[in-house]
């Protein structure tokens, strides 16, 4: 795999007490996060002008799995109700997303993304992997394909 390695032998124990292979995913996770945090952002004003960078995984999360009830993605990104009720707002005023009731219970709302927002986001979305394939061309598909997996492990561990 692509990437730096310490030189260190395996299970070396650091200043701290823990082991140099966790400090080096601490470090390399804090670099990926900030570079995904300032490309978030500029997906989200590719989407619109006026989104929050913070919502674009939303319209990840709901062009991938539908419609969802407010709660359900709350849990899911580990926030607060009213932290995804003034998203979806948000997103709502922008023409975005919609809510519906939900068949199973009418007392809830499902959200989803409209029409536009769909569109809006599968544009951005679709520049992005070009961008990643482009990035990763000298990577073996191999190579992504077990990054892609162990990135997915770490998520659902994440999600437990």
């Amino acid at each position: 795999m692509h990437g730096s390695g310490s030189g260190s032998e395996p299970g070396a124990t650091g200043r701290s007490g823990v082991d140099q292979e966790f400090l080096e995913l601490e470090r390399e996770l804090a670099v990926f996060l900030r570079r995904a945090r300032a490309n978030s952002g500029e997906m989200a004003r590719e989407v619109h002008p006026d989104l929050e960078p913070g919502a674009y995984g939303l319209l990840v999360r709901l062009e991938s799995a539908d419609r969802q009830r407010p709660t359900d993605l709350a849990a899911y990104f580990g926030v607060g109700r009213a932290t995804m009720s003034r998203q979806l707002r948000a997103l709502e005023e922008l023409g975005l997303v919609s809510r519906e009731s939900d068949p199973a219970d009418g007392r809830v709302s499902l959200v989803r993304l409209t029409g536009e927002g769909l569109a809006r986001f599968r544009r951005v979305r679709d520049a992005r992997r070009l961008r990643y394939a482009s990035k990763l061309a000298d990577w073996d598909r191999t190579e992504v394909a077990e990054l892609a997996r162990l990135l997915h492990h770490l998520n659902a561990r994440a999600e437990s």
